[in-house]
């Protein structure tokens, strides 16, 4: 899974975008929806929780936590204009 990344989550990650395995092979519980992606990521980057908000959009529309997500979907990490 590829995700966008924006602003000041890009600088944290160091690349306009982040792939996200999508099959199991390091026995680590992967993302299924928004939510536990925003988990999975501020697990593998700490520094992206110090960002007051940050949006999720799947597929050009803004996501909720319950979003399911697929290996196929455009996902985009945009943090809020005031940044940090």
């Amino acid at each position: 899974m590829t995700i966008l990344l924006f602003g000041p989550a890009k600088e944290i990650v160091g690349s306009p975008t982040l792939s996200v395995p999508t099959s199991n092979l390091t026995g680590k519980k992967l993302p299924k929806n928004v939510g536990e992606l925003r988990l999975f990521l501020n697990n593998t980057y700490p520094e992206l929780k110090r960002l007051k908000s940050v949006i999720v959009a799947v597929n050009h529309n803004y996501a909720e936590d319950h979003t399911i997500i697929n290996s196929y979907d455009e996902i985009a990490l945009i943090p809020s204009k005031t940044g940090r």
